[in-house]
């Protein structure tokens, strides 16, 4: 399989153009329409509609998109894996939440390049599904997530906990007015969704819902309001910009690692969880 002709279809269906995609890789666009001929002819079917101003995936196409992708994935790992020199013994794929980036994967990738010389490091950010996927399918390693699958094709690790405290810009606010007035909604994930609906059952809607911590405390600290906000995040705010809201509960999130019981690079993954056993 030529890996030309996977990114010629698979840039034709993220741009939805062919003059726009042949741009994006490079090429002239009779080309892009040469490679696309040429998959569909492998594959003797269609892979796209060409309506004038409309170019979309048939039933065809849609089902080859996942092993397009899957397959470039792959292909891209492979030279990732054979260009690391040999001192390295290892090239570790790592993926978490933006949040959890930002609360101590931070810290924990410094340790692992400190402690473990021999293993090279690929870190990206992503949501939940996409981790799973990518851990599942073998294109990423090591993935950080709050609410992980139950799926026997997966080791689950809990981590550190995390606890979430409601904090504001006002430090007069009630814990009653706190959800009432200028309140930021962060989703932490589907369980404390849930404990946070049992908590505070009838709130208006709030002013910000936000899937990333960091973009609720930079509004918190530009425009004002309250939000939960894990404890790690805020503490050098804590007593002069930001307070936290007496009488509200600490609410205790869990993070967790993932990986596959496949995986061939399981001593090093679990080496390099070895921090969370000191943190």
């Amino acid at each position: 399989m030529d890996v030309g002709l996977l990114k010629a279809f698979i840039e034709v269906h993220r741009s939805r153009h062919f003059g726009r995609a042949a741009k994006n890789l490079f090429i002239s666009q009779s080309a892009v329409s040469a490679r696309i001929k040429q998959l569909e002819d492998e594959l003797s079917t269609r892979l796209f509609t060409r309506d004038r101003n409309n170019i979309g995936l048939t039933t065809a196409g849609k089902k080859f998109l996942i092993y397009a992708e899957n397959i470039l994935n792959t292909w891209n790992r492979a030279k990732q894996e054979i260009a690391i020199p040999d001192s390295v013994d290892a090239l570790l794929s790592i993926a978490a939440l933006p949040s959890i980036w930002d609360i101590f994967l931070e810290d924990w990738l410094g340790w692992v390049h400190t402690n473990n010389t021999s293993v090279a490091l690929q870190a990206d950010a992503m949501r939940a599904d996409s981790i799973i996927r990518n851990i599942l399918d073998g294109t990423l390693d090591l993935g950080f997530v709050f609410d992980p699958p139950k799926t026997p094709q997966l080791f689950v690790k809990e981590l550190i906990p995390v606890p979430l405290i409601m904090v504001s810009t006002d430090s007069t606010i009630t814990a009653e007015r706190a959800v009432q007035e200028n309140y930021i909604f962060v989703d932490w994930g589907t369980s404390y969704g849930i404990l946070h609906a049992r908590q505070y059952p009838d709130i208006p809607p709030p002013k910000l819902r936000a899937s990333v911590g960091r973009i609720a405390l930079r509004f918190l600290n530009n425009f004002g309001g309250t939000a939960y906000l894990p404890e790690a995040m805020v503490s050098d705010q804590l007593g002069r910009t930001l307070h936290k809201v007496k009488d509200t509960p600490i609410i205790r999130k869990d993070a967790y690692a993932i990986y596959s019981h496949r995986s061939i690079k399981q001593e090093a993954i679990e080496l390099s969880l070895n921090w969370f056993k000191k943190a």
